[in-house]
């Protein structure tokens, strides 16, 4: 399989088939924690990477192939190596899966195109939508992000809002904690008054545990994380 990946067992997804609608790592963003190594050459044009009917065919293939493990699936993930939403189309593919399966959708976005009216649209037949918020200033979302040129801050937190009053499934909003970062406390609090204008059904803390990009990136302490967790409210967890 070129473009799926799995099943595999997931902390917050349980039994999931990967989707990436990518050949190789394709993001906007060039995030300093990212498993996946740098971006080496960030793009943020929506364009159609990989051939709709080829990733179709494969899921096709897979669904034909392998009734008793899709029987066990808990979600069908768009996520691998890049973002997402950068393909044009995605929507159509959404709808095919929905055409094989009755097993439910969940797509992991950076949130960088949610901006844009006509991707929040493409993406509204999944069930479940992973939104990343590493940075509520823009000057510690270029630090930690390092986002393509021009994407702004201000932006995706309204889309994010947006989405949140278009959007009939569930959102868990994801934060990462890198320490020296985007761990004080003033940010925090802004974080906070953010997170409420957004309202999603969960919020997943994390901070790196696995091999980052960028050496010299470390994680928060458990104590600290677990003050944050309470900060934030009774629907965040600490993955």
């Amino acid at each position: 399989m070129k473009y799926l990946y799995g099943p595999i067992k997931s902390r917050r997804l349980g039994y999931s088939l990967g989707i990436s609608l990518f050949s190789d790592k394709t993001c906007n963003f060039d995030c300093i924690y990212c498993q996946l190594g740098p971006t080496k050459n960030k793009i943020n044009q929506r364009k159609e990477y990989v051939a709709k009917d080829v990733i179709i065919a494969e899921l096709r293939g897979w669904f034909s192939r392998c009734p008793k493990e899709s029987a066990q699936l808990d979600f069908v993930t768009f996520s691998g190596a890049g973002e997402p939403t950068l393909y044009q189309g995605i929507g159509d593919i959404i709808s095919e899966i929905k055409r094989m399966t009755a097993v439910p959708i969940a797509l992991l976005t950076n949130s960088s195109l949610l901006g844009d009216s006509l991707v929040r649209r493409e993406i509204l037949g999944v069930d479940l939508i992973v939104p990343s918020l590493d940075a509520v200033t823009q000057a510690i979302f270029a630090k930690i992000d390092r986002p393509y040129p021009g994407l702004s801050l201000e932006a995706i937190i309204n889309g994010l809002v947006g989405l949140r009053k278009e959007f009939k499934g569930k959102i868990w909003l994801e934060i990462m904690l890198v320490k020296g970062v985007n761990d004080s406390w003033q940010h925090i609090e802004a974080m906070r008054k953010v997170i409420y204008q957004i309202k999603p059904d969960k919020i997943h803390l994390n901070s790196p545990v696995r091999p980052p990009a960028e050496p010299g990136v470390s994680s928060l302490d458990k104590e600290t994380l677990l003050k944050i967790k309470g900060f934030f409210g009774p629907n965040c967890e600490l993955l």
